[in-house]
Parts: C-alpha cells; sequence; structure tokens
C-alpha cells in the first residue's frame, strides 16, 4: 500500500517525516492520526493503517529523531511533540482528527488532546500512561540499562543511519529518548479531566501498565456508569475501557483484529445495543 502524499516538512525546526494515505480533505470522515511508540517509525504502524484506510483518511509519522526525521540539538519532550504532532496537522490543513497512539505515542496523544484540544475528535491511548509512577518499576529498570548497543542491528539503528551516519549522534539520540521515557511525564488529574475528547483506553492484562492506572485514567475521562448496571448503556459513552486477555504491552500492536472493530464502532459514535433480558 502506498501513501497519497508523503515527505518531509518543516515542523518546529524539524524535518519532520510523515505519510497521508486517503485523500485529505475530500472525505466528510474525520481523519485519523496514528502516533507510533518509542524509538519505532511509520512503518511499524502499517497494520494499523491497513486496518482503517478503508473508512477515513490516515496520517502516521515519526517523531523527532525517529525514522525518517532526523534528530536536532533540540530537547525532548512530550509537551514538544504534541506540539509537532499539531503543527503537522495544521501544515496539512486538518482541522481536527481522530488520534491514536502507542505506549509513547498514546503520551503524546494526551499532550495534543491537552494542548491543542481544538484538533483532537476522538482518542485512543494504546499502553499509554499520564504519570510515571502508571507504569510498572521494572520498566524504568529496564530502561536504566538501555544503551544504543541495544539496537546495534536492528531497524532502528539502520532508519536513523540512513540520514545521519555519525554514530555520536546515533547514541545520543538514544540517550534523549531514554531519559524522556524514565522521567516520564506527570499529568495531573484535573488535566487529564479537562480533556473534552471521547477517548478509549486500551492496555493488556500483562502490560507493563498497571490496569489500576488504566482504570484511573477511565474514570477521570468521564468513564463508568453506574446507572448501566441494570439498565444496561443507553447512551454512547464518554470514555470507554479495553483490557485484553493475556496480552502484553508488545502484543498490543499486533492485537489489529480485535481491536479494530472496537476502535472503528468508536471513532464513528456506533451506538452500544444491549440485548433484553425478559
Amino acid at each position: 500500500m502506498k501513501p497519497s502524499r508523503s515527505g518531509h516538512l518543516p515542523i518546529n525546526g524539524l524535518s519532520l517525516y510523515y505519510e497521508a494515505y486517503g485523500e485529505l480533505g475530500a472525505s466528510e470522515t474525520v481523519p485519523l492520526l496514528i502516533i507510533p511508540g518509542a524509538f519505532l517509525s511509520t512503518d511499524s504502524m502499517t497494520q494499523w493503517v491497513t486496518a482503517f484506510v478503508a473508512e477515513r483518511p490516515v496520517i502516521v509519522f515519526d517523531q523527532q529523531g525517529h525514522g525518517r526525521t532526523a534528530d536536532t540539538p533540540r530537547a525532548m519532550s512530550y509537551e514538544q511533540f504534541g506540539d509537532d504532532a499539531a503543527a503537522l496537522l495544521h501544515a496539512l490543513e486538518v482541522e481536527r482528527a481522530d488520534v491514536i497512539g502507542w505506549s509513547q505515542g498514546g503520551g503524546v496523544a494526551l499532550q495534543l488532546a491537552l494542548r491543542h484540544p481544538q484538533l483532537v475528535s476522538k482518542l485512543v491511548t494504546l499502553s499509554a500512561t499520564y504519570r510515571r509512577d502508571g507504569w510498572y518499576p521494572s520498566v524504568a529498570q529496564e530502561l536504566e540499562g538501555l544503551s544504543a548497543d541495544s539496537f546495534a542491528d536492528t531497524p532502528v539503528d539502520e532508519a536513523f543511519r540512513r540520514h545521519t551516519t555519525d554514530p555520536e549522534a546515533f547514541d545520543a539520540y538514544v540517550e534523549k529518548v531514554r531519559v524522556l521515557n524514565i522521567e516520564d511525564q506527570n499529568i495531573s488529574d484535573a488535566q487529564i479531566r479537562s480533556i473534552r475528547a471521547k477517548t478509549m483506553v486500551v492496555v493488556g492484562d500483562a502490560d507493563d501498565v498497571k490496569p489500576e492506572h488504566a482504570v484511573s485514567m477511565f474514570k477521570l475521562l468521564g468513564g463508568g456508569d453506574v446507572e448501566a448496571a441494570m439498565a444496561g448503556v443507553s447512551n454512547v459513552p464518554q470514555a470507554r475501557l479495553v483490557i485484553l486477555p493475556a496480552a502484553s504491552h508488545i502484543s498490543i500492536p499486533a492485537a489489529v483484529p480485535v481491536l479494530e472493530p472496537m476502535i472503528a464502532a468508536f471513532l464513528d459514535d456506533v451506538p452500544p445495543t444491549e440485548p433484553s433480558l425478559w
């Protein structure tokens, strides 16, 4: 599958690489922006693009230093990456988009919804947190030992060296992303509560994200309906929660066949159906 548009755009001091599938502006359906996780690029989300492009235009991009977007001396932060996503939508003349982000990409999607609420129609976070304590301690321990050598002879290393051959530059990039994810972000409960976009929170039951953190985010975003216990879900919920069984952090992106119908119904505001008990 080939993008209808692709290339590099000047975005906040970056030469940011993006791909667009379907015709932006030619469809009444809101475009879908997909944000990959840490160290990953547009190529890692091909299965997601394929799953959704038949019904809506899809945009995917490489964050700073990732894939085809070269790193710069600019500092990395979730807030900055959220601003980059917003600037990309403006450059593509997209007034509003639905947004899916996995892991680091889910954190960036939260910042986009917080900092540029007018741009986000609906939001889907896959294995993402809004605070550092949402991760199990083992995640930080794993990040502590991460280095450029960890990516030797991998697609991450190969993609970076296509545009920047300096080995010290790759070392610096890995260190920046490592620190970014160790320090993570610290969004307050009040800020999460302020997000107006309808949101779907997705994690695995064996995820790096604590399930109680996902439940907390779901509730802060307006999830939960005390009247639905006996009466059923009668309205389209403000927030949805998905916990996939026997699913780890890295298996969530591969769960497209299971997640696509649920996410599509969420994006399309399909009302839930409740069978009669009597």
